[in-house]
């Protein structure tokens, strides 16, 4: 009797733990690589500190507080999406002392900012924005989720690093006009036309391992590439797919010279622009640049995501498996 009570309650644990569900990512065995010079726009979450002035040669700010990089989300109790709901609730105000609630390093603050009304004007005393646009180029799109992911980097802003938490966002058509080329100590940069009405996708997540989101356009007719595993990228001869001249993408030789395979970072791989053509025409890696497909053993392994300022023809790259997981994270 206790044999089968034993057999019935080990064969319904068995039973249970076939049933247990497995976390395992959906993302395709073949994605499409990118190489599009890619618009980006973010608007944040919050209002960001970047900045502060005196009013009448006095620093108001200072008794508040507050800092740079600080994100304000309230004034006087009530939610601030942008700088135009900001200016709204301070044109509205009584008196000359305003509550503020702030984030910072992930905590909730409160506290008081006094402000001038100088007219029809109210000063502050802080500089502030909201929002980020810029340019970058698109790593992938998987054609069976339609998730993307472009840069292979956040997008911070740039006098506070803040990275910036998105409300919103997309990415959109871009022509590349020019080039300012990379110099050692001194990164170059594409140049561009952005055409905002052209819109490709939308922005949800901005990580340190890249801007993410769905691809709302039609998907490209482009070849398809293989995912490739973490094991099996190897150091030797790759290329990167990326636009110098408006639209039209292009391959580069790159030599992967180390491979970190354990790393969750940006910088899984170190690499060194090869291609003669790109050198003469860019000196190297250059700013928007960042999210290019690598492409090995035609597989796509990776995007490039940093320059070394010092040594512009060198550059890291991010595995594109980390990037996926991100994706879908």
């Amino acid at each position: 009797m206790f044999f089968k009570k034993f057999k019935k309650l080990f064969i319904s644990i068995l039973l249970s733990l076939f049933i247990i569900p497995i976390n395992t990512l959906a993302y395709s065995d073949y994605i499409i690589a990118g190489g599009e010079n890619i618009g980006i726009s973010i608007n944040a979450k919050g209002i960001i500190i970047v900045g502060t002035y005196k009013i009448n040669n006095k620093n108001t700010v200072l008794d508040s507080k507050l800092k740079i990089g600080d994100i304000i989300i309230k004034v006087n109790d009530n939610y601030v999406n942008d700088i135009s709901d900001m200016t709204k609730m301070l044109n509205d105000i009584s008196n000359d002392k305003v509550k503020i609630t702030y984030k910072r390093d992930n905590s909730i603050k409160e506290t008081y900012l006094t402000v001038i009304k100088d007219g029809n004007i109210i000063k502050t005393g802080l500089y502030v924005k909201d929002s980020i646009t810029g340019i970058g180029t698109l790593s992938f799109i998987d054609p069976a989720t339609k998730i993307f992911g472009a840069l292979g980097h956040e997008v911070s802003e740039k006098n506070t690093g803040i990275i910036l938490e998105v409300k919103d966002g997309k990415i959109f058509e871009s022509s590349v006009t020019d080039i300012d080329r990379s110099e050692d100590g001194n990164p170059g940069s594409k140049n561009a036309i952005l055409n905002t009405n052209n819109v490709n996708g939308k922005i949800d997540k901005n990580t340190t391992n890249g801007i993410f989101g769905t691809y709302t356009d039609t998907i490209p007719d482009k070849k398809k590439y293989k995912v490739a595993n973490i094991s099996e990228t190897k150091l030797g001869k790759a290329k990167i797919l990326t636009v110098l001249n408006e639209n039209n993408i292009k391959e580069y030789d790159i030599e992967i010279l180390k491979i970190n395979k354990n790393d969750k970072s940006n910088k899984n791989m170190l690499f060194k622009i090869t291609d003669k053509n790109l050198i003469n025409k860019t000196g190297g890696i250059v700013q928007g640049m960042s999210g290019s497909p690598i492409i090995q053993d035609d597989k796509i392994i990776g995007a490039v995501t940093h320059v070394i300022v010092n040594n512009p023809i060198n550059g890291y790259g991010i595995f594109i498996t980390n990037m996926l997981e991100e994706a879908e994270n």
